[in-house]
């Protein structure tokens, strides 16, 4: 290796450390990696994707649910699930019918395939669940769960006060 080879190749490391402690970088890779993590385990065990995951769950938690229910439960947006809703009712794992309180809002509900598909999941999710309690103490998964409800409560500030505070500075 030549000298501008390795000159390189320590500033590649050294920016590689760098951004190890830059949050704001690391919070995709995390997310990535337990997305992986999550549809590699969720295909072994039942051959659904994680958006099907916890669809299924929060209906078997809490019974039939509007899609804006489910989007509220799983902090995501109302058309990720209007979009992955029909496939999932064309895979058999949940009904979905006109909401009988109020007809413009559809109910969706699992079916027995989806009780069958969540029940072939379930302990493999609740073993990496466990295994992350290995991982980590209860004492740290609660301040990491505080950790992480601050990084939400500073990303929802409104940009202008952001900038604006920079402004001050």
């Amino acid at each position: 290796m030549n000298i501008k080879q390795k000159n390189f190749s320590t500033r590649v490391r050294q920016r590689a450390l760098s951004e190890r402690q830059n949050i704001f970088a690391r919070l995709p890779v995390v997310y990535a990696l337990s997305r992986k993590q999550g549809q590699h385990l969720l295909s072994s065990a039942a051959e659904i994707s994680i958006v099907e995951w916890r669809t299924l769950w929060d209906l078997i938690e809490t019974g039939p649910l509007t899609i804006r229910e489910l989007s509220e439960i799983q902090c995501t947006d109302h058309s990720l699930l209007s979009r992955a809703l029909p496939g999932m009712k064309k895979k058999g794992l949940v009904q979905i019918q006109k909401n009988p309180d109020d007809g413009r809002e559809m109910l969706v509900s699992i079916s027995q395939k989806g009780m069958t598909a969540y029940n072939s999941a379930a302990p493999t999710m609740q073993r990496r669940r466990q295994e992350l309690s290995r991982w980590f103490a209860p004492n740290e998964l609660e301040q990491f769960i505080k950790f992480l409800d601050r990084l939400e409560e500073f990303l929802n500030c409104p940009v202008e006060d952001l900038a604006k505070n920079e402004l001050n500075e």
